[in-house]
C-alpha cells in the first residue's frame, strides 16, 4: 500500500487521553506548539470526570509537607518511592494554582478560603474539592480551556491502536524513539497516522479488567499495553485498588460513594447495626482503602451478605445536603434518602496503582514517549494509593512533562513519512459475538481469581485461562478488521496477564496485594518489574 498524505497528520505533541493528565500537559505547553489530543469517546469521558473526592495538597498551616509524605508512605505499604512522593507533594501548591488559573470553582469555607476535607489515610484535612463532584468540575473546565486554544486540536471517537517507534517503522536512527501513533477513527472507520516528535499516553487505568468496577468503559489499559508493545517496562501491576464503597443497586452500576462521606463521619455497618470497622483497625472508617475493602469483603463472606451499609443519617440533614448535593440528588432518584436511609455498598475495582515506569519528567524507557496519570508508575502510590493523591499526580507530572518537552523539542528529530496502516489482508469479522464472549470470560476470571483476596491456586487458574484467551484474541486481531471492542479486548487481556504475573511473583501480602498463601510482610521491599519480552523480572528498590 502506498503512503497517502491524507491519512497522516503532523503535530509537535500527540496526547492520547482527554482526562486531567492529558489536558494538563496540553494546557501547559507553549501556545505555538501544535498539539493533538485523542479522546477514545467524548472529551469528558475520562476517569477524572467521575472523581468525586478531590485533590490532596498541603494548604493549611496546621499541615506540613512532611505529614503528607508520611501519610502517603504509610498508606502505600512503604513501597512508595520517597523521591517521587516528595516531588509530588511539594508540587501541590503549583498544581492548585494551575487549576485555579484555569478557572476551576472549588468549594469555599465561611471565610472564602478553599474548604478542606479529610479522607482515609490522611492525618489532616487537606482535600480541596468542588462539593462531591470535583472531577466533573475539573474535567469540564479543562476541556473548555482546551477548546479555546487554537493550537490544541481535539479529536473525539479516535481509538489509539499502537505507538509508532523508529524501530517498528524500520527507520534508521541512533536510538529507538516514539514518533507518533496509529489510531482508529470510528467516524470514518479508517486507521489514521498521527506523527509527532513527542507522544504522551494519558489513557487512564485498566480496572475494566474486573467484572465489577467504578471505572468508565474507557479504562481498558490501552496506554499500558501500547507502552509494553513499544518496549517499555511495567511495574507493580498486582496492586489493584478496590474502592470500599460502590453503590449496590441494580439501576446504578459503577456508581461510587465518595470516600469524603466517611471523612465527614459516615459509619460502615452490618445489617444488625454494628460498626464493624472498629474490630479491624483503630482508624475505623478512616483506615486506608485496602484495609477497609478487605474488612468489607471478609464480613460479606463471613455472613453471606451481598453488601454492607454506609450510614450518615446521624449527621444533620442540612450538613449532608450541603456537603453531598450530587449524591443526595442521585440516590434520591433511586429511592434512597441519605439523610434518613443507610446506603447499600460493596467494594469495586477502582484504581491501577502500577503502570508504565517513568521518571520525574514522565518520560518512559522509550525516548519521546511519556506516560502520565493512572497509566504511569511514578513510584508515588506504592502498594496502595492514598485517596485524592491521584489527581494531584496528574497535574504535577503533566506540568513536569510539559517542561521537559520544551527543553527537548529543538533537538528532537521529526519524521514526515511512515508506512500507513495496512489493512489489505484482513477481513470483516463475521462473528462479533466471539469478542463479547471473550470479554465476559476475561473479566469474570479476573474477578473470581484475582480479586481482593488471592491464593496461588487462583492465580494459576487465572493465568491459564488468560493465556488461552490471549492466543484466541491475537489470532482474531491478525485476521480481521480492527474495531474499538477488539482493540480494547486485545489491550485488556495483555494487561490482565501483567496483573496476574506480577501477583504470582510477590510472595508476601503488602497493601492491595493480599494472598492467603503468604499473609505476612517480607523483610525485603521490592518493586515487581516486567521487562519486554520477559515477564519475570523483579528488582529491589534502591531509594527507600
Amino acid at each position: 500500500m502506498n503512503f497517502t498524505q491524507q491519512h497522516s497528520q503532523q503535530f509537535d505533541v500527540v496526547i492520547i487521553g482527554s482526562g486531567g493528565a492529558g489536558l494538563t500537559l496540553a494546557l501547559s505547553l507553549p501556545p505555538h506548539y501544535k498539539v493533538a489530543v485523542l479522546a477514545k469517546s467524548h472529551l469528558n469521558d475520562a476517569s477524572t470526570y467521575y472523581a468525586q473526592g478531590g485533590v490532596a495538597a498541603v494548604l493549611d498551616q496546621t499541615d506540613s509537607i512532611e505529614q503528607h509524605i508520611d501519610d502517603t508512605m504509610i498508606a502505600g505499604g512503604h513501597l512508595c518511592h520517597l523521591d517521587a512522593v516528595k516531588f509530588t507533594v511539594e508540587g501541590g501548591q503549583d498544581a492548585v494554582d494551575f487549576l485555579l488559573k484555569q478557572g476551576v470553582q472549588f468549594t469555599l469555607d465561611e471565610h472564602e478560603n478553599l474548604h478542606l476535607t479529610r479522607e482515609g489515610g490522611h492525618s489532616q484535612r487537606r482535600i480541596i474539592h468542588a462539593a462531591d463532584a470535583t472531577g466533573k468540575a475539573i474535567s469540564t473546565t479543562l476541556v473548555e480551556r482546551a477548546q479555546e486554544k487554537e493550537n490544541i486540536h481535539l479529536f473525539e471517537n479516535v481509538v489509539a491502536i499502537d505507538v509508532i517507534t523508529t524501530q517498528k517503522a524500520q527507520i534508521e536512527h541512533s536510538e529507538n524513539r516514539a514518533i507518533g501513533v496509529y489510531a482508529l477513527d470510528e467516524t470514518t472507520g479508517e486507521v489514521k497516522t498521527f506523527l509527532a516528535p513527542f507522544t504522551a499516553l494519558a489513557c487512564g487505568g485498566a480496572m475494566k479488567a474486573y467484572l465489577y468496577t467504578s471505572n468508565p468503559d474507557i479504562a481498558t489499559g490501552d496506554g499500558i499495553a501500547m507502552a509494553w508493545r513499544a518496549g517499555c517496562r511495567i511495574a507493580n501491576m498486582e496492586f489493584n485498588q478496590f474502592h470500599p464503597t460502590c453503590l449496590y443497586h441494580p439501576k446504578a452500576r459503577s456508581f461510587l460513594i465518595t470516600e469524603a462521606m466517611r471523612g465527614e463521619g459516615a459509619y460502615l455497618r452490618l445489617p444488625d447495626g454494628e460498626r464493624f470497622m472498629l474490630r479491624f483497625d483503630e482508624r475505623a472508617e478512616l483506615a486506608p482503602r485496602d484495609v477497609v475493602a478487605r474488612a468489607i469483603d471478609y464480613e460479606m463472606k463471613r455472613l453471606g451478605l451481598r453488601h454492607v451499609w454506609l450510614d450518615i443519617t446521624h449527621q444533620p440533614e442540612s450538613f449532608v445536603k450541603e456537603h453531598f448535593p450530587t449524591l443526595y440528588t442521585r440516590l434520591l432518584e433511586l429511592g434512597i434518602d441519605i439523610t434518613k436511609d443507610m446506603i447499600p455498598v460493596v467494594p469495586a475495582a477502582h484504581y491501577t496503582c502500577g503502570g508504565v515506569i517513568v521518571d520525574q519528567h514522565s518520560e518512559t524507557d522509550i525516548a519521546g514517549l511519556y506516560a502520565i496519570g493512572e497509566t504511569s508508575s511514578t513510584g508515588l502510590h506504592g502498594a496502595n494509593r492514598m485517596a485524592s493523591n491521584s489527581l494531584l499526580e496528574c497535574f504535577v507530572y503533566g506540568m513536569s512533562a510539559a517542561k521537559h518537552i520544551q527543553s527537548q523539542i529543538d533537538n528532537a528529530p521529526r519524521f514526515d513519512q511512515v508506512n500507513p496502516w495496512d489493512a489489505s489482508q484482513v477481513e470483516h469479522p463475521d462473528e462479533d459475538v466471539v469478542i463479547l464472549q471473550n470479554w465476559d470470560e476475561l473479566r469474570t476470571s479476573m474477578w473470581n481469581y484475582v480479586g481482593i483476596v488471592r491464593t496461588t491456586k487462583r492465580l494459576e487458574r487465572a493465568l491459564h485461562r488468560i493465556e488461552m484467551l490471549k492466543r484466541e484474541i491475537e489470532e482474531y486481531y491478525q485476521g480481521y478488521k480492527v474495531s474499538k471492542n477488539l482493540i480494547e479486548l486485545r489491550n485488556l487481556v495483555l494487561v490482565s496477564e501483567m496483573i496476574v504475573r506480577c501477583a504470582m511473583q510477590r510472595k508476601e501480602s503488602r497493601g492491595l496485594h493480599y494472598t492467603l498463601d503468604y499473609p505476612e510482610l517480607s523483610n525485603e521491599i521490592r518493586d515487581t518489574i516486567l521487562t519486554p519480552p520477559d515477564f519475570l523480572v523483579s528488582q529491589p528498590l534502591v531509594d527507600n
